[in-house]
């Protein structure tokens, strides 16, 4: 067996990036739209990501980013567990709610939408092109964030629907028929 020894891998000095032009470079990359949540009843929170990927088939599990500064990081750590809802191209007023897009914060995002619960107890979004709910599995600190690695516990798929995409600063949709 190899161990590699990553403190060899560590820059040899600190490089200056200017983080101005580091958000303008990761614009570049389009991402599905989802909005995580987490809670329960009134301790319920969420926000739009873009930042969401599967890590593994086994044990089928999905790594999501969160900054630690948010609302939602003490009522995941409290409950420990959170739902990835991949928004269709329709549901973009559901992304801003959860984006924090007037002003609207904790419970209040979940107005104007279905929600119902799967095996973690997590809100789901009934319409969601799909729906991942995980448990807590580990929560890595590096940075202003934390590397969340979700182990899916149920999963519910609701269609066909075009996703919704954010790319270059603003939402977009697929052009192209499916196949096509």
């Amino acid at each position: 067996m190899t161990v590699l020894d990553f403190a060899s891998f560590a820059p040899k000095e600190e490089l200056a990036v200017d983080t101005h032009h580091f958000r303008d470079s990761m614009r570049h990359l389009a991402g599905a739209v989802s909005v995580i949540t987490v809670g329960r009843g009134d301790d319920r929170t969420g926000f739009t990501a873009t930042s969401v990927s599967s890590l593994s088939v086994e044990p089928p599990s999905v790594v999501v980013n969160l900054n630690r500064s948010s609302s939602s990081w003490p009522v995941l750590q409290r409950y420990g567990s959170f739902a990835v809802n991949v928004l269709a191209d329709d549901q973009q007023h559901i992304a801003d709610r959860f984006a924090g897009r007037g002003g609207i914060k904790g419970v209040h995002r979940y107005d104007g939408a279905d929600w119902s619960e799967l095996v973690t107890g997590t809100p789901s979004l009934s319409g969601a092109l799909t729906v991942l709910d995980c448990e807590l599995d580990e929560a890595i600190e590096r940075h202003s964030h934390s590397i969340l690695i979700g182990r899916v516990r149920a999963i519910t798929v609701r269609g066909e629907a075009q996703p919704l995409l954010y790319w270059h600063g603003a939402y977009r949709h697929i052009s192209a028929p499916l196949g096509g």
